[in-house]
């Protein structure tokens, strides 16, 4: 699809091409992606800072930025959003979509800090990335596949959630003749429809909130329901409520692995109606992806390493258990069969494939010491390998 049918009509043509212009936040954003940055931050005094590839650096040229500047630029990103506006100066911040002719669409999220206003901008990607080219797991694929359920895609901050769940939503649509409804906040990725017909609602644009759009999806007429995140206990219920009435839902969470997922999700809800909550939960979750991000060996780049959870009999046994749940990396470590996998040996895969050093793949690893032991443990069968070849 053509960038142009990619933006927004209240889009504004960047700036020229090379070094961006001072005080033009279109031409710091086209600068931005050119670098091939994962985010802009702008901040009172300091000068504008991108992330590429994980680490921070200055855009050169740039004096430092005034309160003055920083009220415009997001001005210019509230254009026209009077309810992003009002969240603004009611609760200090806020997200929200921009997008830019001829360079693409960025996640903004706009909060106060020090009596200013600071901004990040998200780079949110031109179209979807085949789920095929993201070097993510066969397991990934199959839980797109699924007919009902819950799928979570969890991770921190900045570690592709977004690009991974646009992926699956993606394959749906490439794929399959489904009714996608995605309840977001801010629309990042944008789905035109394919195979499959897709609405995407924005809260404080199209709907006035998560829960207000999440009390009417079913009537909606969906197959598939992505939400933008699993936050509070209204959502975390009509996930499951979706779920059990036949809905696929999509969703993601800022947990660190599947245990952390399922506890997290559980907590939300009081002691007396967990255990309820357990059983809805280990009938409905299909699988847990978690991801980290980590630097490739020749630095110009990221790579995934996704621990997977897929709900088996046992899982959901040690879900339904609070004296057991603790357990579920046991299911991971020993569910190759099942398409699981956990942190560590996706990481082993990495570094045995030559994409990602040692050094990196320890910073990322749960288990450093143990991981030490996994590649010594596989050098040690490779070396048995090759000399029972060598003797015929």
């Amino acid at each position: 699809m053509p960038i142009q049918e990619s933006v927004s009509d209240s889009a504004r043509p960047a700036h020229s091409a090379g070094a961006p212009a001072p005080g033009d936040l279109d031409s710091l954003l086209a600068y931005a992606v050119r670098r091939g940055a994962s985010d802009l931050h702008i901040k009172v005094p300091s000068r504008p800072v991108l992330r590429v590839n994980g680490v921070l650096e200055q855009v050169p040229g740039q004096p430092p930025t005034t309160a003055d500047l920083a009220e415009r630029f997001a001005a210019e990103l509230l254009d026209g959003k009077d309810a992003k506006s009002q969240e603004l100066h009611e609760e200090g911040e806020t997200d929200v979509s921009y997008a830019v002719e001829g360079v693409g669409r960025f996640r903004a999220n706009v909060f106060r800090q020090r009596g200013s206003l600071s901004l990040v901008l998200r780079v949110v990607p031109i179209g979807v990335p085949p789920i095929e080219d993201l070097m993510l797991p066969e397991a990934v694929a199959r839980l797109a596949r699924e007919e009902r359920g819950i799928v979570l895609v969890t991770g921190t901050t900045g570690s592709g959630k977004s690009t991974t769940l646009a992926a699956m939503i993606d394959l749906i649509n490439r794929t399959q003749h489904r009714h996608v409804v995605t309840i977001e906040d801010p629309i990042e990725i944008l789905h035109p429809d394919r195979g499959s017909l897709i609405n995407q609602r924005e809260v404080g644009v199209d709907t006035g909130s998560f829960a207000a759009a999440l009390r009417r999806v079913l009537r909606q007429d969906p197959d598939v329901i992505m939400i933008g995140e699993i936050r509070d206990r209204d959502t975390m219920e009509t996930s499951l409520n979706a779920a059990e009435t036949g809905h696929l839902v999509f969703s993601t969470m800022h947990t660190m692995d599947a245990t952390e997922t399922v506890n997290r999700a559980i907590g939300f809800y009081p002691l007396h109606e967990q255990a309820q909550v357990r059983t809805m939960l280990a009938g409905t979750l299909r699988g847990v992806v978690s991801q980290r991000l980590v630097p490739t060996a020749d630095g110009l780049g990221r790579v995934p390493a996704c621990e997977v959870l897929i709900t088996t009999g046992r899982a959901r046994d040690l879900i339904t258990s609070p004296d057991d749940t603790g357990r579920l990396s046991e299911v991971i470590r020993d569910g190759e069969y099942y398409g699981m996998q956990t942190f560590d040996q996706s990481l082993f895969e990495h570094v045995a494939s030559g994409r990602v050093t040692l050094e990196a793949a320890l910073l990322a690893a749960s288990s450093p010491q143990d991981f030490k032991l996994m590649l010594e443990a596989g050098a040690a069968r490779r070396n048995v390998a090759e000399y029972a070849s060598t003797q015929g």
